[in-house]
């Protein structure tokens, strides 16, 4: 291994100097010079008229270091200063190609999307629109507590265009231009009609209707169909992943993984600091973390969408994400569809706490659809193993001996098996209900036989 030399140490510190503009240059040390009262030296060597030439530091006559450097982010970044009624602004662009990919996902793709399966993510409150009418969006801001307080500096809009998808950055260069991005946001927004954001009906479109309501304009995403993404990937993987953080996803889902990449909590530090020292070449993470966001949102809206336009032939591979997505359609009163996928989640293989809730689930399914041996034979195994389901089950089959098949001393035995894993007044009563039922009828054949 080579060994470092002095002259290696200074020109690593003149790159230093020159990224951070003379800041991370140290000081040369002066040594301190006291003055007593009446204005004379305080050394005694001083005081003495001793020669101190040995003592005394170099002169410097190297130039003084000039101030930090300050590029405005006209000048080193890629875009253009726009300029509108209300001021000016700056609007950065990044496009990317329809043959390049994005992880698993091919830009190309996105145009392909049926504008049909708006309906199904949305329960039908959304429809059709053609993929070039949808704008993905997303912000960053000063702050995550929301409020009147925390502006949205940066504003990304993510647009389907023939030959690929195009990312516009809305940037406030500081806060006396705020107006002036927001009005051309608005212009640019009102070409778009569907609205696709990740956790934005919780976070971005208020954060951004404040901004406008406080700037007295007109809120450009309250006539937008508003799909939140969030909320269909939270359905579809949140039984499998820890959590659904949109950098989450794109790592499991997409398989892309950032390099490089600034922590969201970091945001709001790096633009503070481009305003206090102007340097520009700290809002490149910045800009590149929001391009990768939406360009992430798009390609999970790829993913997403199909799987709830047609669920029945939804492309899942895990048993979890299939029950997720029969659980959305048993809510959305879809029963017969979601069966189907329960069956194939089990089949695809579940956890057992997860699977015992599957056979629960569907048993309910069968019962609701009339299907009562289906039913039966769902219960029964839920009842013939230990499981948090185990006394529902019991419960339940009680019910069908006693009430379909007539079978009282069956559904006593039913009863009884559920009390010894819980009791309730209701299976109490239950049991002293079907016990007198079957005295009864004891009676009934006994009479019977003496007459």
């Amino acid at each position: 291994m080579k060994p470092i030399t002095k002259a290696d140490i200074d020109r690593l510190r003149r790159k230093i100097n020159r990224v951070e503009g003379g800041r991370m240059e140290p000081s040369p040390t002066v040594p301190h010079r006291s003055i007593d009262a009446d204005g004379l030296p305080s050394t005694v060597a001083e005081a003495r008229g001793e020669n101190n030439e040995a003592m005394r530091l170099p002169a410097d006559d190297s130039p003084p270091r000039d101030a930090p450097r300050r590029y405005e982010a006209d000048k080193l970044l890629d875009g253009e200063v726009i300029e509108n009624a209300w001021g000016k602004y700056f609007l950065s662009e990044k496009f990317y190609p329809a043959h390049k990919r994005h992880g698993s996902i091919e830009i190309s793709h996105l145009g392909e999307l049926p504008g049909e399966w708006l309906s199904g993510i949305s329960k039908g409150e959304i429809p059709a629109h053609d993929p070039s009418r949808w704008a993905f969006l997303d912000t960053e801001t000063t702050g995550l507590a929301g409020g009147t307080g925390t502006c949205a500096f940066l504003v990304g809009v993510g647009t389907i265009e023939d030959g690929g998808f195009r990312v516009r950055l809305f940037f406030m260069r500081d806060y006396d231009e705020e107006a002036a991005m927001l009005a051309g946001l608005a212009e640019f927004l009102r070409w778009y009609d569907v609205l696709v954001t990740f956790n934005g009906k919780a976070y971005d479109a208020p954060l951004l209707e404040t901004r406008y309501r406080l700037a007295r304009k007109p809120f450009p995403l309250e006539r937008m169909f508003h799909l939140d993404l969030l909320h269909g990937a939270r359905q579809l993987w949140k039984l499998r992943l820890q959590n659904c953080r949109l950098m989450e996803l794109e790592s499991e889902i997409l398989g892309v993984l950032r390099e490089g990449d600034l922590p969201g909590e970091l945001i709001p530090y790096y633009y503070f600091e481009y305003l206090r020292t102007r340097q520009a070449f700290r809002l490149v993470p910045l800009f590149h973390h929001n391009v990768i966001d939406i360009v992430s949102l798009a390609c999970l809206t790829a993913v997403v969408l199909p799987a709830f336009a047609s669920p029945t032939d939804a492309r899942l591979r895990h048993g979890a994400d299939l029950l997720g997505l029969a659980r959305w359609l048993r809510r959305s009163n879809q029963q017969q569809p979601a069966l189907q996928l329960y069956r194939r989640s089990m089949d695809a293989g579940l956890p057992d706490s997860e699977l015992f809730a599957a056979l629960w689930e569907s048993a309910l399914i069968e019962k609701r659809l009339g299907r009562h041996e289906a039913k039966l034979a769902l219960l029964s195994d839920l009842a013939a193993v230990k499981n948090p389901f185990r006394h529902a089950a019991y419960e339940e089959l009680a019910k069908h001996y006693e009430r379909l098949e007539k079978q009282l001393e069956r559904a006593l035995e039913m009863t009884e098996a559920a009390l010894r894993l819980a009791a309730s007044d209701g299976l109490i009563r239950r049991q002293a209900r079907l016990t007198r039922r079957i005295e009864r009828l004891g009676e009934k054949r006994g009479a019977g036989l003496f007459t």
